[in-house]
């Protein structure tokens, strides 16, 4: 019996010399396969046409995405393979474009990391990545039931399932938004700070910067029926984070 199990991460950067390194440096760090054939395999695609058929066709368990590349550009192909492509993408954009952050995360990038790269920042939130997916169904600390289903009138969100139904109809929510839903929901009725939400969902401490939170929860809230401009489900409490409302 074949008992393989090989996982792959796939690099998307033109800069040939820049995705050697990173993948030489992920090897060099615990993402490589073993004799056996376990382990991850890292592999480098440097054109964002040939990006988007091989992140639908082999469906690497990670994607590190360059915003500038040949062909389709980073948010392109996020766009194009988020319908169909349900694993975690790392999205690389120039440190002083914000935009490129904003409209990454709301293309359904999962995180990104700003240019120039630092190595063991990469690192960290590529494991904090993996890691989260590899736990998806397990509860964070935060989570204040053990019910893996929550009910809030016409809102149902699975944990087990990893998937919402509003009055009946699947919600489309990307993993992150999931992820971010379900803390949220299963926290109903307590103040989460953005430090705590950062904590359990990266793995890393918020710089009071980081502006990913935020554009998740505006992404999820027409989702779920919350009305964008006066939101009533989840609500944002100045300074402090968001809170869940459990009966609206």
């Amino acid at each position: 019996m074949d008992t393989q199990e090989t996982s792959r991460i796939l690099i998307v950067e033109d800069d040939e010399r820049l995705a050697t390194l990173t993948r030489e440096y992920l090897e060099g760090n615990g993402f490589e396969v073993d004799v056996e054939g376990n382990g991850f395999e890292v592999d480098v695609e440097g054109d964002g046409n040939r990006a988007v058929d091989r992140i639908l066709n082999e469906k690497p368990d990670l994607v590190i995405l360059d915003v500038m590349l040949p062909g389709e550009d980073g948010l392109g192909v996020c766009r194009r393979v988020r319908p169909e492509f349900s694993g975690p993408i790392l999205m690389l954009t120039a440190r002083t474009d914000d935009m490129d952050q904003v409209v990454g995360l709301e293309m359904g990038a999962d995180d990104y990391i700003s240019k120039p790269v630092r190595p063991r920042v990469l690192l960290a939130r590529v494991r904090a990545l993996l890691r989260r997916v590899i736990n998806a169904g397990d509860n964070t600390e935060l989570q204040s039931s053990d019910d893996s289903r929550l009910q809030f009138g016409n809102l149902v969100v699975d944990n087990a399932m990893r998937e919402a139904w509003l009055a009946a109809e699947s919600i489309d929510l990307t993993s992150a938004e999931f992820d971010l839903l379900w803390l949220l929901a299963s926290n109903a009725g307590r103040v989460l700070t953005r430090e705590e939400i950062f904590t359990a969902l990266r793995g890393i401490e918020y710089d009071g910067q980081d502006r990913s939170i935020d554009v998740r929860v505006s992404r999820i809230r027409p989702k779920v029926g919350d009305d964008p401009m006066h939101p009533r489900r989840i609500k944002t409490v100045r300074s402090k984070g968001y809170l869940f409302v459990k009966e609206v």
